[in-house]
């Protein structure tokens, strides 16, 4: 077992040599090892990814936490960036779990993926994969992109749905992260879905507190939150109806490295998409960011009342 986990340690440090000299993002993200006693060499070592927001990170948490119940060893690689740095990563091998949403995820693996309800969108996940990717069981909770406003906003221009911004988007900025730009489930798809031509798009953060910020204070009218951010309630912001499932179904759901799905690693992360729902996500949510807990503390927390840790 010593010299397995020393040749695992030695060719991770050995991948993180490679991405530092090659300026690769990944190595700037937090990374680490967490063998516990017990482990079964016949158990792979997961190297345990997530996107760059709390939310993301916190599902990550709970997926390593459930693999390290079970005595399989865990690397984590976290906040490492968006899709367009960590799906690379994943194709490659260089990560072999990353929290992801069925809706989100297939348009970004296609643009023209139908995500219009759970089932369609996980089906349309499952078709576009990279063929070294499984998708395992989705989970209940769901976290959907959406566009957001001030309650003044709202009022002002009498709107509910995303629709109702067609014929005022002229007058508004919209701030979102960088990535939505370009991406099928930004800018570009508002404007094919719904005819949306804002005023002028402002990057930000990932729906983080840059974005809720901008929106307070008016530098942007409009911006993409995720329905589970506690900021929404707390600022009695208006997410706005999404009539036509622009952003369809986003069912928490774990994506892995085909190779080290063994029976063992699936049934420990099934069993998280198992206990977990929307409300429970939402709670988990606020906790770390609103009350600055420690992810992995909130996630073994979770774990341990769920009976999986």
């Amino acid at each position: 077992m010593k010299k397995l986990t020393t040749i695992l340690a030695s060719t991770i440090a050995a991948i993180a040599l490679t991405a530092c000299a090659s300026g690769d993002p990944l190595a700037a993200a937090p990374s680490t090892s967490s063998a516990p006693a017990g482990s079964s060499a016949a158990q792979p070592a997961i190297v345990v990814g997530s996107a760059n927001f709390p939310e993301n990170e916190l599902l990550a948490e709970l997926y390593a936490g459930a693999l390290e119940a079970k005595s399989i060893q865990v690397t984590r690689k976290l906040n490492i960036a968006s899709r367009e740095t960590y799906v690379p990563a994943l194709k490659s091998g260089e990560i072999d779990l990353i929290p992801e949403y069925t809706g989100a995820f297939a348009k970004y693996l296609n643009p023209d993926a139908d995500t219009s309800d759970e089932a369609t969108a996980l089906a349309s996940l499952k078709a576009a994969l990279p063929e070294n990717l499984v998708a395992l069981e989705p989970s209940s909770a769901q976290d959907k992109d959406s566009i957001t406003v001030t309650k003044e906003t709202a009022d002002k221009y009498s709107l509910k749905t995303i629709e109702d911004l067609v014929p005022v988007a002229g007058e508004l900025v919209l701030g979102g992260p960088p990535e939505w730009k370009e991406r099928a489930a930004g800018i570009p798809g508002l404007k094919k879905t719904y005819g949306l031509e804002f005023k002028e798009f402002k990057p930000l953060d990932v729906a983080g507190p840059l974005t809720v910020q901008a929106l307070k204070n008016g530098q942007v009218q409009a911006a993409n939150l995720f329905t589970t951010d506690p900021a929404i309630k707390a600022n009695n912001f208006v997410s706005l109806e999404d009539t036509k499932s622009f952003f369809g179904a986003q069912n928490v759901i774990p994506v892995l490295t085909k190779s080290k799905a063994t029976p063992e690693v699936s049934a420990a992360l099934n069993a998280v998409s198992a206990k977990l729902d929307t409300d429970s996500l939402a709670t988990l949510v606020t906790k770390v960011v609103v009350d600055k807990a420690d992810a992995a503390d909130v996630a073994a927390e979770w774990l341990k009342a769920s009976g999986l840790a």
